[in-house]
């Protein structure tokens, strides 16, 4: 079988030489559409469901939102684990599922059981499942920064301004408002007040709640016209709040003014964010999809900072202070590196030990090629260019060379020797590729074979090693084929 093919690529050396090109130009192509990143995603198939309950103690969070919840997620199908943390005013509820899940349908799964089980949750309480990101989703962080502006004005600028902008960008899954002032109206009543009017704190809660709202209210026929008819109710400003009726006392009107103070306040917080110990910071924390190239997706949501920046009020900047492509450009530089000093160092090798400047460069075309072929096989099989993949290729860099080193001392041997002069030289090299096939395939083979154990590692460590053994695996794979039908022709 070998045979043949090998004479059916002397007889056509053209189309080899054709098709070796393409792959070149198909490999360049398939590396400028790998997902480049710093590590390989070693995270299982998961689900994270994030509750808020502000003002309950951990054990009131565990025994009225967490236990529930985790009760309620037992028993979905491909489910391995449910595991839960309960903090003050917090609960994270953790569902893991088998290697392999599509986490939309394990998605779909936590929702439909979420959705049965929210309605007996404290009324209080919001949240639901977590978006869709990794331990290592956080790909860029930024502050608000300016000397006019308040943390609570800065923080309404990101919870209204900033934070949907970057939302839309493609491959971000969200973006965490930190630090800051959560804009509020409090309202705090007289409870003399209260008891003189007869009105209760919760007929005043109900009032309060009953009139946040705009509602539709039809419309009226006008000719050919018609008008919308609006009831706008939502409070925002303290005015507002004021003026709302409480109840009608004999001729008099009982007005929330009359029973309570209004002011402008923030939420309850339960931290604060610092940048540098120079005071208090206003920090926005953009989230990866998970599967997304984090570096182009930095590259956007940088772009969309700019363009935002442009509409924030007079000397207001969002300063980035961490940047994920940073680490992942440091990475991939530092395998690059060591490719690039692999190579010239081989080509040196090899021009010194072989004597033969054309035999050298021969030799060191099988680099770039198997290189480029296992760029392609990593665009088939959804293999990020990382630290890992990208590290087995300089792994087996030296090991890449050997085949082709064996065929061409072979055949030019077989080129020397006297006892064949009145051979033709393409019968020659055809006799003397045949000659070292199989044993080249077979050492191959065997080094394939060594590092076919990483293939079978589970968990964690399958995740973390399986790149490197078959990034080393393609590779040399196609050295091989590189050697026994490229080489000759």
């Amino acid at each position: 079988m070998i045979d043949k093919l090998l004479g059916f690529a002397l007889s056509q050396r053209w189309l080899v030489i054709i098709l070796a090109l393409a792959i070149a130009v198909y490999g360049i192509i398939s590396y400028s559409k790998l997902v480049i990143d710093a590590f390989p995603d070693v995270s299982s198939t998961q689900v994270k469901i994030i509750i808020k309950a502000p003002g309950m103690t951990p054990s009131e969070v565990e025994q009225q939102i967490t236990i529930p919840i985790e009760l309620e997620m037992q028993g979905i199908p491909q489910q391995t684990m449910v595991r839960s943390i309960s903090k003050y005013a917090l609960a994270d509820i953790t569902i893991d599922f088998n290697e392999g899940t599509d986490l939309y349908w394990a998605r779909d799964r936590v929702y439909q059981r979420f959705s049965a089980i929210k309605q007996e949750l404290p009324q209080n309480v919001s949240g639901g499942i977590a978006p869709i990101t990794t331990p290592l989703g956080e790909i860029l962080m930024f502050t608000i920064e300016s000397e006019t502006l308040s943390l609570m004005e800065k923080r309404t600028l990101l919870d209204w301004v900033v934070r949907p902008a970057i939302r839309s960008v493609s491959g971000v899954a969200d973006v965490n408002a930190l630090g800051g002032e959560v804009k509020s109206y409090i309202v705090k009543p007289d409870f003399s007040k209260l008891a003189l009017f007869g009105i209760s704190p919760e007929e005043l809660q109900q009032v309060l709640e009953k009139n946040n709202a705009n509602y539709g209210a039809g419309r009226i026929e006008r000719g050919d016209e018609a008008l919308i008819v609006r009831v706008l109710g939502k409070l925002d400003s303290i005015e507002t709040i004021e003026e709302l009726v409480l109840a009608q006392r004999g001729s008099s009107t009982v007005y929330v003014k009359d029973v309570a103070s209004v002011s402008v306040g923030a939420v309850t917080r339960y931290g604060y964010v610092t940048k540098d110990g120079k005071g208090e910071a206003v920090e926005g924390l953009v989230l990866g999809l998970k599967g997304s190239d984090s570096s182009k997706t930095v590259t956007a949501v940088k772009a969309k900072l700019s363009e935002i920046e442009k509409s924030l009020p007079e000397g207001t900047k969002l300063s980035v202070f961490y940047d994920r492509s940073d680490l992942v450009g440091k990475a991939v530089s530092t395998v690059q590196k060591a490719l690039i000093e692999a190579v010239v160092l081989i080509v040196v090798i090899l021009l010194l030990m072989l004597g033969d400047l054309i035999s050298a460069l021969i030799v060191a075309l099988i680099l770039p090629m198997a290189i480029l072929t296992t760029f392609i096989m990593m665009q088939l099989f959804g293999i990020s260019a990382n630290l890992m993949s990208l590290g087995g290729i300089a792994i087996g860099i030296g090991m890449i060379v050997d085949s082709a080193v064996v065929m061409v001392e072979n055949i030019v041997a077989w080129l020397a020797h006297p006892k064949y002069r009145n051979e033709t030289r393409l019968r020659l090299v055809y006799m003397a590729a045949k000659e070292v096939s199989m044993p080249v395939i077979s050492g191959v083979v065997i080094i394939i074979t060594i590092f076919s154990p990483l293939l079978m590692l589970q968990g964690l460590e399958g995740k973390l090693f399986a790149p490197v053994a078959l990034s080393i695996v393609f590779s040399l794979g196609a050295s091989i084929i590189f050697a026994l039908f490229l080489i000759p022709v």
